[in-house]
């Protein structure tokens, strides 16, 4: 049986099952080359379909998330939904009642379900599905909320978990916690939508000058840079309170918003920033704490674009009573396709559990596909090579900074080995060289790490859980700094990918890189230049090669060499 599950908001998507099996999930920013992507996801379904070699008439079973008011509206008047997306992108230039805009947004926005919201979105929906040829399926809507527990739980691999979710918002609600006992999974309490943490941060991602929905992870790596103060000095800490299992905001959000603007105003935004992250991780750490004393459970999986913030992830993974800890890769809105998906199958044919080993389900290109987008081009000179790892690894020796494209595209936000750039982790240049001419990106946004699990506890204190997906952070050891120059951040802290038998090539890179380093470990980044999807196809992959000035790239098994340059 195979179910299709899609997103058609922020970061809209596709995921296709086939009866207890992943099959493909891509995000429709990946075609579309807007990121962020906000329309109907023709492109991905279509690509999931191909991929299976199935077509439309095939599908059995339909899912999609959230009928709200304001996700049903955007439905019906889809150009509402464009607008926000080009304002919130600031690709305009700056309206009139900018500051009216958003609180008509948190307004509209905390409304959840209300009477034919879920039959007008289901209507709309399926006419959608129908031009592409869909006929004779179930349809079935699932709650935000409840989708994104549906990733965390049934993609944990825990028998027994407990399972929170938390976000901006979405159908009424800010957040959840659910357990999953004996393949059951059952919510147990609900945020809502006035308490929510993620739009208290969403606020102030907009107020220091970024994009909300965006930028967050600007906010939280900018925070390190402020002076460190104590939580009682903090002028945001009475915004939230946390009472065993409920998070309490003291303002709506409107109040909010106005609340943090004034304080905002007077102070660095460095140190703003950091009195917002330190709000977050002690409110995340506490909530979380409350939660496993109260069911007893040390297994914790998350999801919600809350648990992107790593920083504060590590503050919970740091918790005594934490047993082991998840957090789906695809953690914030675009995982909602997946959620929908796992879910109806959990309620159409019991499946709660997926074997997720690792993010690589999108597209992938054959030899001849990369031969021909590379014959096109005339500056660029390439060749077939035995072992791509190890040629990439003695080029990054040699403090060269190149570009990798291998397999199947990633399924997330994260590259992982197969869309990424790659670079000496301990050459502190090659940091500025990439943020300057290549990322085109702010300065104190640090890089991450990809490591061999055989080294990760030589560079690393404290591992603990899974580093496959990039959802954590550690403190690197001390005596390791040089090793890690372009990867550390300024508190010392590094996010790993953490390898081990799972991409082949990829770690070829890093057994050659540890021969002269001593640890196999590489600076590895998303392929996409700031502000655009991270690459999807040879032809985009080419095209970055030639806007960056790119010397080096590995496309499949063939060596690529900008000789434009």
């Amino acid at each position: 049986m195979y179910v299709l599950g899609l997103w058609d908001g922020h970061d809209s998507g596709a995921a296709l099952l086939e009866d207890g099996k992943i099959i493909f999930a891509a995000n429709e920013e990946r075609y579309t080359r807007r990121k962020l992507e906000i329309k109907f996801p023709y492109n991905a379904i279509r690509a999931a379909l191909d991929y299976a070699k199935i077509k439309p008439t095939d599908v059995e079973i339909v899912a999609f998330s959230t009928t709200s008011f304001t996700k049903t509206l955007e439905r019906v008047l889809p150009y509402t939904k464009e607008y926000y997306y080009t304002f919130r992108r600031r690709k305009m230039l700056k309206p009139a009642l900018t500051d009216l805009r958003h609180f008509l947004k948190y307004e509209m926005t905390s409304v959840g379900v209300l009477p034919l919201c879920g039959t007008i979105s289901k209507r709309i929906i399926a006419n959608q599905l129908n031009s592409m040829g869909f006929e004779g399926y179930r349809l079935y809507a699932v709650d935000h909320h409840t989708a994104h527990a549906a990733t965390a739980a049934f993609a944990s691999g825990f028998d027994r978990a407990l399972v929170i979710t938390l976000d901006g918002l979405g159908d009424g609600l800010s957040g959840s916690i659910s357990t999953l006992e004996k393949g059951k999974l059952q919510r147990h309490k609900a945020i809502s939508a006035g308490n929510s943490l993620g739009i208290f941060y969403e606020q102030v991602t907009n107020i220091v000058g970024m994009r909300e929905l965006e930028d967050e992870g600007k906010v939280m790596a900018m925070a390190d840079f402020s002076f460190p103060f104590p939580f009682e000095k903090n002028m945001l800490k009475e915004f939230f309170k946390v009472d065993g299992t409920d998070i309490i905001a003291k303002y709506g959000p409107v109040s909010q918003y106005n609340m943090l603007s004034r304080i905002a105003w007077s102070i660095p935004r460095e140190q703003f920033a950091y009195m917002a992250q330190q709000v977050a991780e002690r409110v995340l750490s506490e909530f979380t704490g409350n939660a496993i004393d109260q069911f007893g459970i040390g297994n914790v999986a998350f999801a919600g674009g809350i648990f992107s913030n790593v920083k504060a992830n590590m503050k919970i993974k740091d918790l005594k009573k934490l047993r082991n800890w998840f957090v789906f890769p695809h953690m914030g809105d675009g995982g909602l396709a997946m959620g929908a998906a796992m879910y109806t199958n959990y309620v159409e044919n019991g499946i709660s559990s997926y074997k997720m080993e690792d993010a690589y389900l999108g597209n992938e290109f054959s030899e001849q596909q990369i031969k021909n987008a590379l014959r096109k081009e005339k500056n660029l000179h390439f060749e077939q090579v035995k072992d791509p790892g190890k040629h990439a690894g003695e080029l990054i020796n040699r403090n060269n900074y190149l570009f990798w494209f291998q397999g199947r595209m990633e399924y997330g936000p994260r590259a992982m080995g197969n869309r990424s750039i790659l670079a000496n982790a301990g050459d502190e240049d090659v940091k500025e060289r990439l943020n300057l001419h290549v990322k085109q990106r702010e300065w104190y946004q640090p890089f991450a790490p990809a490591v061999l699990r055989d080294d990760a506890s030589r560079l690393f204190e404290g591992l603990k859980g899974d580093g496959r997906f990039m959802t954590m952070v550690y403190k690197v050891r001390k005596e390791c700094k040089d090793v890690m120059k372009s990867v550390i951040h300024v508190d010392m802290t590094a996010r790993p990918q953490i390898l081990e038998n799972r991409n082949v090539q990829y770690e070829n890179i890093m057994k050659e890189v540890r021969k002269k380093a001593g640890y196999g470990v590489v600076l590895n980044t998303s392929f996409n230049i700031h502000g655009l999807p991270i690459v999807l196809t040879p032809e985009d992959a080419i095209d970055t090669m030639k806007k960056t000035n790119t010397r080096y790239m590995f496309l499949g098994d063939f060596f690529v060499e900008n000789r434009s340059r």
